[in-house]
């Protein structure tokens, strides 16, 4: 395959990167740099202290969804998931009330955390029900959530193929089962705007929604609904070629999945599948987006996913949703990356960054705020840096703020956060190519193509190209018409031939990852160095690396040496340029050349995240 694919003819026309006016966004677009959430720990008036130390604009705080209906009455209240500040529905109700208050006098937005699905309890045991099943039987409330929309809960809950409630075990909270409620079921729809309905009234200004699966689930809800979807989407003769379903209103399907093992994929598992997504966005919007903002206009509303490595088919609970409805209305994204980023292995090149991950969600996303969530207990400085670097807000979850040394730098680079809030603050990447991420072959079952998508990508940061993430069905000529080259995820692809293309060059060892955006108003370039260099703990005694014990063992080593040669965007007249670090936030002047459009300079020694900004000259 010519490894030119892609490249545009017109590119020689286009020698710059067109930035996407600001002008031409919603006007009540949101746009936050800075975030917190915590599970844990939260109570403590220490809590507020620290949050008024840092500063964030939004703090993920306090539960509104499954997780407080089911056990916030419960003995297990302090503990996993939302380790509650105090027993009772009404105490606790009342107590995110008062906390909300405390958290808005401080000049910060309050989302509050909503599971649409997980329920915790026993629909009857020795002592009755327990957990959830408790709530709806003795706790429902009328005047607080209206009539009850069915007498029984368990005509809420998902069912197997058996007829059976789908129970869980997983967690073992207080001994309880794990149930899950249907998404697709209307009267559990009620449910969840009667629970919306209460946390807007105690006081969030907004909700953050996890939870979004779906089981082998077989109710007549989901019965109805997918029949409905392959009828609106097929023809009988397309239904019996493509899947052998001769009479769908007969037809008796032996699975309703949801994830699964792309080995094991099969086109009617990939309808069930997108299916399922979409009817997931469907309530989302039904319930948050219309109901939630009929009662608060201005209500924001974001989903909790997940993504970890780029897992889709068996991960990411938007993989194979169309591009029209992927974060449609939507404020702003979480992912998590799970398990997949919290640590380090250097000696494999492995930095343990979400790099990757976040340019896919800031390309797929036009933008708009996200966070990476990964679990890092350690490496504070470079989760807070590479998000920041990339258009993300750093979010600090789990972090521990108890412990003073890392609360020390959560502060420090928040601060600098603030401090620096024009480079920030609704930014737009500059980028010379585009690696355009398969998501139409993921559609179509090729998860092969993600993995020679992550190997492109590593070549790319390790090379230094500032490069945007595009996904395949929204890489329209128009959109790549702004780049100098863009790259498809082939097997045979390579990217030698940008050694001979004119893009920016950067002297930096691997451990660096280089990115640059424009602020809003586009009187700079801003540059982005982040280095996750360091001194890695000693493996497990299984080998395995070690992730660490905590910010004691991050240890970053500083990086020196660091050239860059860039390339200027078309009339860019550059004027002071300017390094800053949150160790050292008071710009140091670097000393730049400028020769036939290319500016070059090099950096002082930094620990874990330098910016450059170049600043532009004002314009007779």
């Amino acid at each position: 395959m010519n490894r030119f694919l892609l490249l545009l003819a017109i590119a020689s026309i286009h020698a710059t990167i067109t930035t996407p006016s600001v002008a031409d966004e919603k006007p009540e677009r949101l746009e936050f740099t800075r975030m917190m959430a915590h599970w844990a720990g939260y109570g403590t008036d220490d809590y507020l202290k620290f949050i008024e130390e840092a500063e964030p604009e939004l703090v993920q705080h306090g539960f509104y969804g499954g997780h407080f209906w089911s056990l916030a009455h419960t003995p297990q209240f302090s503990g996993y998931p939302a380790h509650f500040p105090v027993q009772g529905l009404d105490e606790c109700g009342a107590w995110f009330t008062r906390r909300n208050k405390a958290i808005h006098a401080k000049n910060i937005k309050v989302i509050g955390h909503f599971n649409v699905e997980f329920l915790v309890g026993d629909p009857d045991g020795p002592n009755g029900p327990r957990g959830f099943f408790k709530f709806y039987r003795d706790h429902w409330d009328e005047k607080q959530l209206g009539p009850k929309p069915v007498a029984d809960p368990l005509e809420l809950l998902e069912r197997g193929a058996d007829g059976k409630p789908i129970i869980n075990q997983s967690y073992r909270i207080g001994g309880m089962d794990e149930y899950w409620a249907c998404l697709r079921n209307p009267h559990w729809q009620q449910v969840l705007r009667a629970w919306t309905k209460q946390a807007i009234q105690r006081g969030v200004d907004g909700l953050i929604i996890n939870y979004f699966y779906k089981h082998d689930c077989h109710c007549e809800h989901c019965q109805r609904g997918f029949r409905k979807y392959l009828t609106d989407r097929y023809s009988n003769d397309e239904l019996n070629k493509k899947f052998q379903i001769t009479n769908l209103k007969q037809h008796k399907f032996s699975e309703m999945v949801y994830w699964h093992n792309p080995k094991e994929s099969t086109p009617l598992r990939r309808e069930l599948l997108r299916w399922s997504q979409m009817s997931n966005k469907q309530v989302f919007d039904d319930v948050f987006i219309k109901y939630g903002r009929s009662l608060k206009p201005k209500l924001i509303v974001a989903q909790w996913n997940h993504l970890g490595n780029f897992s889709q088919i068996n991960g990411d609970e938007r993989c194979l949703l169309p591009a029209q409805l992927w974060g449609k209305d939507e404020d702003y994204l979480w992912y998590s990356a799970g398990g997949s980023a919290f640590y380090t292995d250097l000696s494999k090149h492995f930095l343990g960054d979400v790099t990757l991950q976040a340019r896919y969600i800031r390309g797929a996303f036009d933008d708009k705020p996200f966070t990476v969530g990964k679990y890092e207990n350690t490496r504070i400085r470079s989760a807070i840096s590479e998000l920041a670097a990339n258009g993300g807000a750093p979010m600090g979850f789990y972090t521990r703020f108890s412990d003073p040394a890392a609360r020390q730098e959560i502060v420090r680079y928040y601060q600098f956060l603030k401090k620096f809030d024009s480079v920030f603050r609704g930014n737009r990447s500059h980028a010379e190519a585009a690696l355009v991420f398969p998501r139409s072959r993921v559609h179509a079952g090729d998860v092969e193509s993600v993995e020679v998508f992550r190997k492109l990508g590593k070549e790319l940061l390790e090379s230094h190209i500032l490069f945007d993430v595009v996904p395949d069905d929204l890489a329209t000529d128009e959109r790549l018409a702004g780049y100098k080259f863009a790259i498809k995820a082939e097997a045979d692809e390579e990217i030698a031939f940008i050694n001979d293309a004119n893009v920016s060059r950067f002297e930096a060892p691997f451990t660096v990852r280089v990115s640059a955006s424009r602020p809003p108003q586009g009187d700079e370039l801003t540059l982005h160095f982040v280095n996750y260099n360091r001194t890695e703990p000693p493996p497990q005694k299984n080998g395995r690396p070690n992730a660490g014990g905590g910010i004691k063992d991050e240890k970053p080593i500083a990086a020196k040496g660091i050239r860059a040669d860039i390339v200027l965007p078309k009339e860019f007249r550059p004027g002071a340029v300017q390094f800053v670090t949150p160790e050292n936030p008071q710009p140091v002047a670097l000393k730049a050349t400028l020769k036939e459009g290319r500016l070059s300079f090099a950096l002082p020694e930094f620990l874990v995240y330098g910016v450059v900004r170049i600043h532009q000259l004002e314009t007779k």
